[in-house]
């Protein structure tokens, strides 16, 4: 990675920058609205025809519905915090069936 940025001349700033058609850096990185195109473009090219931004969090409560660790989907999303992440998932605590019940620790 470092040869790539010595050979784009980034000496410090935002790694992901816009350029235009000339090939001249412009502005000081990429905006959301740049991402979210660059991801509509790369779906289409997978068939995907029809995406929301939403999706991402759809899929997420998907990894999490099916045992998926809060910190592997902190990760996948690319949260700081995890409490983020609980957020984001809409986690709520399951008395009925707490993680903590199954490792056999039980009071006399």
């Amino acid at each position: 990675m470092s040869a790539w940025v010595a050979a784009a001349s980034i000496q410090s700033g935002k790694l992901f920058r816009r350029v235009s058609t000339a090939g001249k850096i412009w502005g000081d990185g990429v905006s959301q609205k740049v991402v979210w195109h660059v991801v509509k473009e790369f779906a289409k090219t997978i068939g995907v025809t029809r995406l929301a931004p939403h999706d991402l969090r759809r899929y997420a409560r998907l990894c999490r519905a099916d045992g998926g660790e809060l910190e592997q989907i902190q990760f996948l999303l690319g949260h700081v915090s995890v409490q983020t992440t609980e957020r984001y998932l809409g986690c709520t605590q399951r008395i009925a069936s707490a993680v903590n019940d199954r490792i056999g620790i039980e009071p006399r």
